[in-house]
């Protein structure tokens, strides 16, 4: 996977108008249909490539790269190829004959995408936005699941079922849900180069790990590199996820290795997290650290493809707030709502943190198939009931819990959620806050308000980060795209109303879940802080 840039309708010194499309990062690209009128420019990674290539058996393809069937595809079919495709991707085509163009993103928006305009009248698309920030006057995050086409303008081509947020009523079948993740995991190992699984050791990486697991041998990575898997964790020592993942790692028999970070290591590596993630999220921010530190020792190993565990809390109700949902209704439609908000976050987080070393991150709960099946479930199967001995996710939990054949131990399977920021050690989170307190005093975090209206930072830590972003991202656009308003627990701002008492602790650690978390925080913190304010709306392009 690599990084894109490309420069549509850029004038140049003759007044000439031209077009660029830009590979960052291979030599393999741009790639083209047969007689080169079709240009296209991707990142990412097409699963289903070679099916595709059997219904395209009249075109002549000039790479074994999986995205060229893209080039082939609109030859084919035009723009109405998109949801044919099965992978993550961000990719920008040109079609030489009439000058037009399209640039798409994947469902969900695993793969970074930015759309900017020049003040010339250029129209520039990039896998980061710092590509765009010196020469766009404004540009967004390109929505996923859309396609923006020269012709036709912004469309979605993305349109499950789930999206309207109806409630499903599909009933609950563990051997369905099982086979679906097992899939996605499968079609993930489609790679020749030396790989391996972050393991935290909670429950959607371990299941990661396990399946991957059962399935390396037959991998095509493992007739060069082995069939024994590579699992990576990192934590401060001592810290919980060090000590599960372990345990999962000698249960499957991996090759394990545990990583190291103290809380200055960390500290001192935000600017430059800050810079390669391109946001001010505070949760973002906490989780993202460690895992940029873990990149750049894995890539020092030469591995240069993991497999993480994003998307699943946001599927099933993971996290710890999901306790509160007062009906399946609410439940259902938060999931839809953090689903659809993942390309802003958890999937900002996994793809540019291991990118800025040279890895590629797959995601296998993000898999289409896999989120269509999970979400058509009846949601009240996915509500937390002590009283049937159901905690978050246990619909998941359920369907991998093998008494024959198990996957995990027991106490694995079933282990309470715990964020990523928090799992690589409490003292993590506790360690940053400190170390805000002493960058931001009392009278910058009072006037918050005034020096940054837009998304205003409430705490220390937030002020900080801020400060850090406007340092590398100074103009408006570059602050519009990163969301905002309260979270508890990482909620959506609609879910902190499911308890009167989050309003006064608005923090985003699992650990913020009074009354749930095993190391829930023992007091709020004080309410009184500056007005979140949403971010500007503008249209959709």
């Amino acid at each position: 996977m690599c990084g894109i840039l490309a420069v549509l309708g850029c004038v140049d010194n003759s007044q000439a108008k031209r077009a660029r499309i830009i590979e960052l990062s291979r030599r393999d690209q741009p790639l083209y249909n047969e007689d080169k009128t079709v240009v296209v420019t991707v990142n990412g990674e097409i699963y289903n490539h070679k099916e595709l290539r059997q219904k395209l058996s009249s075109h002549q393809f000039r790479t074994g790269s999986d995205c060229e069937v893209i080039a082939h595809l609109y030859e084919e079919y035009g723009e109405e190829f998109i949801d044919m495709l099965d992978g993550m991707f961000s990719f920008v085509l040109l079609d030489t004959r009439d000058k037009s163009f399209i640039a798409a993103r994947d469902a969900i928006g695993i793969t970074p995408l930015y759309l900017g305009w020049g003040l010339d009248g250029s129209t520039w698309f990039a896998s980061e936005m710092k590509a765009l920030s010196d020469d766009c006057e404004r540009f967004i995050s390109f929505p996923p699941g859309h396609i923006y086409s020269s012709k036709q303008g912004g469309l979605r081509w993305y349109n499950p079922p789930w999206f309207t947020e109806q409630i499903p009523s599909t009933p609950y079948d563990p051997q369905i849900l099982r086979q679906a993740f097992e899939k996605a995991v499968l079609k993930r190992l489609m790679t020749d180069v030396p790989f391996g699984v972050l393991l935290s050791g909670g429950l959607d990486s371990s299941l990661v790990a396990a399946v991957t697991n059962r399935f390396v041998a037959q991998s095509a990575a493992a007739q060069q590199w082995g069939s024994q898997l590579h699992t990576f964790c990192i934590g401060l020592k001592g810290s919980p996820d060090l000590k599960f993942a372990k345990e999962v790692a000698d249960y499957l028999g991996t090759r394990h290795h545990e990583l190291y970070f103290t809380v200055q290591e960390g500290i001192d590596a935000l600017e430059e997290v800050i810079y390669h993630i391109e946001t001010y999220d505070v949760t973002t921010i906490r989780a993202s650290t460690p895992m940029f530190l873990m990149s750049r020792k894995i890539k020092s190993m030469g591995v240069k493809m993991v497999l993480s565990g994003e998307g699943s809390d946001e599927i099933f109700g993971g996290y710890l707030y999901f306790h509160k949902a007062p009906n399946k209704e609410e439940f259902h439609e938060e999931t839809c709502r953090k689903i659809k908000a993942l390309h802003l976050y958890d999937c900002l987080r996994a793809n540019k943190s291991t990118s800025a070393w040279g890895i590629e991150a797959r995601v296998p709960f993000l898999d289409k198939e896999f989120i269509n099946t999970a979400m058509s479930i009846d949601p009240e199967w996915k509500m937390i009931r002590p009283d049937l001995g159901r905690i978050e996710k246990w619909v998941l939990r359920n369907a991998f819990d093998d008494e024959t054949n198990p996957y995990l131990p027991k106490h694995i399977l079933y282990r309470q959620k715990e964020q990523f920021s928090d799992g690589v050690g409490y003292s993590w989170i506790d360690g940053l806050k400190e170390h805000a307190n002493q960058q931001v005093t009392d009278g910058m975090l009072l006037h918050a308000n005034y020096v940054y209206p837009e998304n205003t930072p409430t705490t220390k830590e937030a002020y900080l980060y801020r400060t850090i972003f406007e340092k590398h991202f100074p103009k408006n656009a570059a602050r519009s795209t990163v969301p905002g308003g309260p979270s508890v627990a990482c909620s959506s701002a609609k879910a902190v109303e499911w308890d009167a008492e989050w309003s006064k602790n608005p923090d985003p650690s699992g650990r913020a879940a009074l009354g749930v978390h095993a190391a829930a925080y023992e007091a709020a913190a004080d309410a009184k802080s500056a007005e979140q304010r949403d971010p500007l709306k503008g249209p959709l392009f």
